[in-house]
């Protein structure tokens, strides 16, 4: 874990051209409006769920360090639950609703972007990941 190094690319994501299309990047993937940063991985499910809780309780750890960090600087902001809309989901936000059940946002003043970080452990079948999302699209 560097939360350094997370935090200095997630201000980076903040000021970086959005890609014309989808596609990989040097650290995850972008589109039109988007991108996502995957700050830190897992090795990928291994069938040992006692293992996978370990790792779910390190990544919110370091989702908390990144948190602490962005909060000083933007301010608190409660737990975003993308459940909890009623309305059509737009992406990235639905792309991220699918993947982690809670995610802390901030909308970035001066620069027309929103910043996400969550840590993405829904489906027991794929990696766990710690996310980093900017795009201009406010959330639902």
């Amino acid at each position: 874990m560097n939360i350094a190094r997370h935090i200095a690319l997630i201000d980076e994501l903040c000021f970086r051209p959005f890609p014309a299309e989808h596609g990989p990047s040097d650290d995850g993937f972008g589109g039109p409006g988007h991108h996502v940063a995957v700050l830190e991985t897992d090795d990928g499910p291994d069938g040992d769920p006692a293992r996978r809780a370990v790792t779910v309780d390190r990544f919110e750890e370091d989702h908390d360090a990144v948190y602490e960090v962005l909060a000083s600087r933007w301010g608190d902001t409660g737990p975003w639950n993308p459940r909890t809309g009623r309305e059509e989901t737009p992406e990235p936000w639905a792309w991220l609703a699918a993947r982690a059940g809670a995610a802390r946002v901030w909308e970035v003043q001066g620069t027309g972007r929103w910043v996400a970080v969550a840590v993405a452990d829904r489906d027991p079948n794929d990696a766990i990941r710690l996310l980093a999302v900017v795009t201009k699209t406010p959330p639902p």
